[in-house]
């Protein structure tokens, strides 16, 4: 069901793909006791780690649980990956408002740093899952993303094949493999090559990368040369206390070591200041060790050796020459803007290298070591501009710091090779638009599920077919045009609202509307029943949804099963010149003239299966049938481009319109007074309903700028109890809450006696209106073939 490619579904399910992975997940069940100490060994250590166990096995807080698919999930691993793709998370924002972030990390370390540089922009911060199909499914079910962006080399098989069974796309970003590790992965190429066939694209840093990418087995196709992520720094302002206690201390030179690594890069950085300290008294040594364990260690040997010293954590006046060593996370970017040298740990050590672009960018000169493995393609550019300094630690530390001149050169020339190749954050934010707009949800069930859902589908299909057959040799037609307000799947996709719309829009034209509805879950004996607008009738005759288009006032409302018979006693009773029929696709027993299907954007196929296994009420081949597509609670901005290739492979032909729910006020339940759809910004409120979809409400609620400090769910067309609403204004009252809110059609399902039970706690029902995009042409097209065309 999911829009892929022949070659990529290939690529998910052939053969060589199920054994490869059957041979990994029987790997992964053998480790599981290995897994079981390893938790206990980290806890043990630090015993934080011990509250990320939970998330890592999928269950992440409820708060964050999407009742509607769509959102972007982000894995970056740890500091580095967080502090390269923040940027990109910033321009998603943007380019894709509303949308809901997720940021998945592996460390404690990089969820501080998130937790601290993404605040405002990521949805949720979690941890990732392990790489277990259930700890996996498990998170994809409450995130419901439609892409899944991964940064650098985070190869997980299991993570990246379940989210592309799930309907979402898979994006690599900043790929990168290092010359350490491409030996490795080249024995490993003949399982390598079905898993990196799995993203729909593999954005790397470097040609060399994606050349690397392109060996171990990935389509060529899919993989892009899109740079570098880290060129498209920006830099945050060093933090005020850290300026001033510098600017006080008035130091002659500011060297920055930064993310120095064990076993001795600490040692020789103290060494070298220590050897300069006589020379430059007012030398002041920033100390960054690259991890939070490190950071008593560097304090004990800043002791041992007697140097003067301040932890950042505990700021006080600095004493030159003097050490400042930075025991806090999340800060060394902003600092390089104070230095006048900086040397780049991990690259004495044999780590790799760390990334010697923030400081460039800033116009610093960089010291490395050889080692700069990790980041070999920058810094081969680097050597190409001049803008790097290698060699012995302390003899090229003094060379800089006696030379101004020299240092001013080869930072102007650093801060220009880290501008050259700029553009990687718009290119991937692009590519991520584009795949997010291609994915479309799939219900993904384990075998068991399968086996239990199978027979009772293809029982659902019989009867369903059995039942059409029997209604299309007997459908009857009314003299008057009959439009279908409908959809496929089971649950809310926004009909009764759009054929309120419509009628309005209608009317409007000069038409004199009606409306049939079946009346689902009334308590009446009769067959069917015919009102007037407005009119005032009970719930039990009429049904929850009815009761909305009497409230509409727009025209004559019949409900009945049979819609036929039901429709000629409007006509005999109020005449109405055009019938709208809501939640009409699946009754055949009544002939109409036009087939408008509703499309659900945050839920659109139902699972892409008939129930039990989805809730789908007829196969997707069915859409065959309409004459036009509404795609209902679309996103400003939105793509729905796979969607859309999913109705245009079963129907070519039928126009597709994108319509959203718009809120147009707040009414009081107590006393039916109207405030602005804004005049409750910024109140803290519980929100209830029962809706097919309750997404769509919490998102108008969102929009309302209202703060949602719980959302009761309860099941479509819930009749509610005295004592449930009780319960909710009691804890209302009692977290001192602004307001209840919740929806037209729940207040008709609320107990007669709801305003005494709910008492002083203010409570609001939120009225909406429909907006569709060319509302013009849509109703021009209807038009014609209200005239035009024969009802079937």
């Amino acid at each position: 069901m999911t829009q892929t490619t022949a070659a990529e579904r290939d690529a998910l399910d052939n053969p060589k793909t199920r054994f490869i992975y059957f041979l990994y997940r029987l790997a992964l069940t053998a480790a599981f006791p290995f897994l079981v100490f390893y938790i206990a060994y980290r806890g043990l250590r630090n015993p934080r780690y011990f509250l990320t166990v939970q998330e890592r096995f999928g269950f992440i807080h409820h708060s964050f649980q999407q009742t509607a698919y769509g959102s972007v999930w982000l894995h970056a691993v740890s500091v580095g990956e967080v502090l390269s793709c923040a940027g990109l998370l910033r321009q998603l924002q943007t380019e894709m408002p509303g949308t809901p972030l997720f940021v998945s990390v592996g460390t404690l370390a990089g969820y501080s740093l998130a937790k601290q540089r993404l605040a405002g922009i990521a949805t949720g911060i979690i941890y990732a899952p392990f790489d277990y199909c259930f700890a996996v499914r498990a998170l994809l079910r409450r995130i419901r993303p439609a892409l899944l962006i991964v940064a650098e080399t985070e190869i997980w098989p299991n993570l990246w094949r379940e989210t592309r069974k799930s309907g979402a796309a898979v994006l690599v970003v900043n790929g990168r493999i290092s010359d350490k590790a491409i030996g490795r992965y080249r024995s490993l190429r003949w399982a390598l090559a079905a898993v990196l066939a799995i993203p729909n694209r593999i954005f790397t840093q470097s040609a060399t990368a994606r050349d690397r990418y392109v060996e171990l087995g990935a389509p060529k196709a899919n993989v892009v040369d899109g740079g570098n992520l880290k060129y498209d720094f920006v830099p945050p302002d060093p933090p005020a206390a850290v300026s001033e206690a510098i600017r006080a201390a008035s130091p002659s030179h500011v060297w920055i070591a930064a993310s120095t690594m064990p076993p001795n890069e600490d040692d020789l950085v103290l060494d070298a200041f220590q050897a300069l300290s006589a020379r430059y008294p007012k030398l002041l040594l920033v100390l960054v060790p690259r991890k939070p364990e490190l950071f008593d260690s560097a304090a004990a040997k800043l002791t041992q050796r007697g140097i003067t010293f301040q932890r950042r954590s505990q700021l006080g006046p600095l004493t030159l020459p003097g050490v400042l060593l930075v025991d806090t996370m999340g800060e060394l970017a902003s600092l390089f803007a104070l230095a006048d040298v900086v040397f780049m740990g991990g690259t004495i050590a044999p780590c790799g290298g760390h990334n010697v672009l923030e400081p460039a960018w800033h116009g610093k000169p960089v010291m490395v070591g050889p080692h700069m493995e990790n980041f070999a393609e920058i810094a081969a550019d680097f050597r190409k501009a001049g803008a790097l300094v290698e060699g012995e630690l302390l003899p090229s530390l003094e060379r800089l710091l006696a030379d101004p001149a020299l240092c001013t050169s080869i930072g102007a020339k650093a801060a220009k090779a880290a501008r050259q190749k700029t553009g990687a954050t718009a290119r991937a934010a692009h590519e991520a638009v584009r795949l997010a707009s291609l994915s479309v949800p799939h219900r993904v069930r384990t075998t068991v599920g399968k086996l239990f859902a199978a027979p009772l589908t293809w029982l659902w299909h019989g009867g369903s077919i059995g039942k059409r057959r029997q209604q299309l040799a007997n459908a009857k037609q009314l003299p008057v045009p009959v439009i279908s307000i409908g959809g496929l799947s089971m649950g809310g996709a926004g009909k009764t609202p759009m054929a309120v719309h419509l009628a309005a829009r209608l009317k409007e034209g000069g038409s004199n509307p009606g409306f049939l509805t079946r009346g689902y879950r009334r308590k009446t004996n009769s067959s069917f029943t015919v009102l007037s607008a407005g009119a005032d009738a009970p719930i039990e005759l009429t049904g929850d949804e009815a009761q909305i288009l009497l409230r509409s006032r727009l025209g004559p409302v019949a409900i009945g099963v049979n819609r036929y018979q039901a429709g000629m006693a409007l006509l005999k009773k109020h005449n109405p010149t055009v019938i709208l029929l809501d939640d009409g696709f699946q009754h055949w027993r009544l002939r109409r003239n036009i087939d408008i299907v509703l499309i659900d954007a945050l839920d659109p196929f139902a699972g892409g299966e008939l129930f039990p296994a989805g809730r789908l009420r007829e196969p997707l081949t069915s859409l065959a049938r309409a004459d036009a597509f509404i795609l209902t609670r679309v996103r400003d901005k939105g793509r729905y481009d796979g969607i859309e290739a999913v109705l245009r492979r079963y129907n070519p032909k039928a126009p597709i319109y994108h319509s959203r729910i718009v809120a147009t006020k707040w009414i009081d339940l107590a006393t039916s007074s109207e405030i602005a759809p804004d005049a409750l910004q910024g109140l803290s409120v519980g929100a209830f309903c029962g809706l097919g979809n309750p997404a769509s409400f919490w998102r108008s609620v969102e929009a309302a700028g209202c703060s949602m400090a719980w959302k009761y769910t309860f099941s479509d067309h819930h009749r509610y109890r005295p004592g449930e609403v009780r319960r909710m204004a009691s804890r209302a009252r009692a977290e001192k809450l602004g307001a209840l809110v919740t929806t037209e059609k729940d207040t008709m399902n609320l107990p007669k006696a709801a305003a005494e039970i709910i008492g002083s706690m203010p409570t609001y029902w939120l009225a909406i209106d429909v907006e569709i995009d060319r509302e013009a042409e849509l109703l021009q097209w209807i038009r014609e073939r209200m005239v035009n065309r024969p009802a079937d």
